[in-house]
């Protein structure tokens, strides 16, 4: 079988020049950052025009299905999906949405098969969604790192990068499908504060958003997800400013936020950056 055999394509939309945003579940995702930012880009919905075929991407002991049950009579199954979207209420550039939870198996025909939709929709750029755990501040920008297929697109890009080997996902996959096709790919990546990576901080959210709608030119509407940033770092101000620890713990962070950032100070170093994210994989 093919990579093509494992999606059903439903509806052609007329757009072009497009980008495909990432966003599957079960890859490294600290505070859900990448899910947040998937749900804000679903709220307008969009329509489907296609479907994988989970029955062969998925282990379903592992990702069962829900059975929905009405005074004990069964009401049916709802199986876990992964699904292509297009956002037709975003202005400004056409966007599609991979998103549902991340393959189980055959991650290369399924990279097929998504490059197969790419020639198909006329995608010109696809950016994969994600969030990682870094000893910074919530006080502070939440910084944003990338992967990309190219050392001419990282020159390009104004966000951090390092030199590392580590476990891909099945986004990762796809991207470098993608750059061997001659399409432009790249990751993007949220640093949440160690502290809060087991629960919502929707600063990393806004961070993606933004760097999603500055790398794409879509134009994307920020103000929900901005309200929640506030309203998390005026929360998070009130219960630090109680203990006299997490105080002294954070002012720390700031200080080695601040002098990272400090133009007269030393840049973080690729190991710097590879040291937080093998730290985080080893804590997994």
């Amino acid at each position: 079988m093919t990579g093509q055999d494992l999606v059903e394509f439903f509806d052609q939309p007329d757009i072009e020049q497009a980008v495909l945003v990432l966003a599957l579940d079960g890859w490294i995702d600290a505070a859900g950052a990448a899910a947040e930012v998937r749900s804000h880009l679903l709220d307008g919905e969009g329509h489907a025009i296609g479907r994988f075929d989970t029955d062969r991407l998925l282990d379903h002991r592992a990702r069962r299905p829900t059975l929905r049950l009405v005074d004990g009579v069964s009401r049916g199954l709802e199986w876990p999906s992964i699904e292509l979207r297009f956002l037709d209420h975003i202005e400004g550039r056409d966007v599609l949405l991979l998103h549902g939870v991340e393959p189980d198996h055959e991650w290369r025909a399924f990279a097929e098969a998504v490059l197969g939709l790419c020639g198909r929709l006329d995608v010109v750029q696809v950016i994969g969604l994600g969030a990682y755990p870094a000893a910074v501040p919530h006080t502070r920008p939440t910084r944003l790192a990338c992967t990309a297929g190219s050392s001419d697109l990282v020159e390009r890009l104004d966000f951090l990068s390092a030199s590392l080997e580590v476990p891909a996902g099945a986004q990762a996959a796809v991207e470098a499908a993608a750059t061997a096709a001659g399409i432009e790919a790249l990751g993007l990546w949220a640093q949440v504060p160690h502290y809060l990576s087991a629960t919502s901080f929707a600063p990393a959210a806004e961070a993606l958003l933004a760097g999603l709608a500055a790398l794409t030119g879509a134009d994307i509407d920020l103000t929900p997800v901005t309200e929640r940033a506030l309203s998390a770092r005026a929360r998070l101000d009130e219960m630090v400013a109680r203990d006299p620890e997490h105080v002294t713990m954070l002012e720390k962070l700031e200080s080695i936020y601040d002098d990272l950032h400090d133009p007269r100070s030393r840049l973080p170093t690729g190991d710097d950056l590879a040291a937080e994210l093998e730290q985080f994989l080893r804590d997994q």
